[in-house]
Formats: structure tokens, C-alpha cells, sequence
């Protein structure tokens, strides 16, 4: 297992075909996620997930929107979902990363969710799940 917050080094081709075969994993117990090539975790980020009120939902979705600052508290990237209005994104509060706090979008720091945003594509698979398992 990755740990929160390993380095690996993605050259541009590598980008590319992560892109192709790629998908996200979201585990909500560990507030993680996790970018997968194939069956091979290459990067990991800690996020904030969903308060109680409001919880980041299950399910499998996709990427289906990419935007570059997008302003206010989404911080420096969007890339929205194709299930009504949640999306990942940066913030403008980077001290409630790792907590559940957001109305169920998935809030990474800037720089991380800028460094997911070149390694994805419209249509990456992103896994929403309770456990890792």
C-alpha cells in the first residue's frame, strides 16, 4: 500500500496510458484515493469526503468534466462526475483535507488534485466505496 502521500515519478507517455487504462478508487473509511493503471496503485492522495449530512455516494462513475480554475472553494481544479453535481476539486481551505466535511464532493489540496487532473481523462472510471475491499 501506498502511503499517504508517496511520490512516484510519471513521465508524459506514462500519463497518457494511465489515462487510458486508468481508474480512481475512493475508499470513504480512509478518506483516500487512489489512482490505479491497470491493477497497479501509482499514486495516492489523502481528500475530504462528505459530512454526515451530506455523504460523498456510493457507486462506480466516470470523469466526465475537466475544468482549470474553476474559482471560489473549488480551489485550483474541477473534474466533475457524471452523477448530478459532485465532483473532485481542490480548496480553498487545505486544513480540513483528511476529514469529512464537504456536502459529498471529494476536496483534495491543490496541488495534488492539479498533479490527478493531468494524469486523467473524460471518461477515467472513478470507484466510490466504504472499504477498500
Amino acid at each position: 500500500m501506498l502511503g499517504k502521500e508517496s511520490e512516484i515519478q510519471v513521465s508524459r507517455e506514462r500519463a497518457v496510458k494511465t489515462a487510458a487504462q486508468g481508474r480512481i478508487l475512493i475508499v470513504r473509511s480512509s478518506r483516500l484515493l487512489t489512482l490505479y493503471n491497470g491493477n497497479t496503485p501509482m499514486r495516492q492522495f489523502p481528500v475530504a469526503l462528505g459530512k454526515v449530512a451530506t455523504p460523498t455516494p456510493l457507486g462506480n462513475f466516470a470523469i466526465a468534466s475537466k475544468i482549470v480554475n474553476p474559482g471560489g472553494v473549488l480551489g485550483t481544479r474541477w473534474m466533475g462526475l457524471n452523477f448530478d453535481a459532485y465532483g473532485i476539486h481542490g480548496t480553498n481551505k487545505p486544513a480540513l483535507i483528511g476529514s469529512y466535511v464537504s456536502n459529498g464532493c471529494i476536496r483534495m489540496h491543490n496541488s495534488h488534485v492539479e498533479e490527478l487532473f493531468f494524469l486523467v481523462g473524460i471518461g477515467t472510471p472513478v470507484w466510490i466505496r466504504d472499504t477498500p475491499a
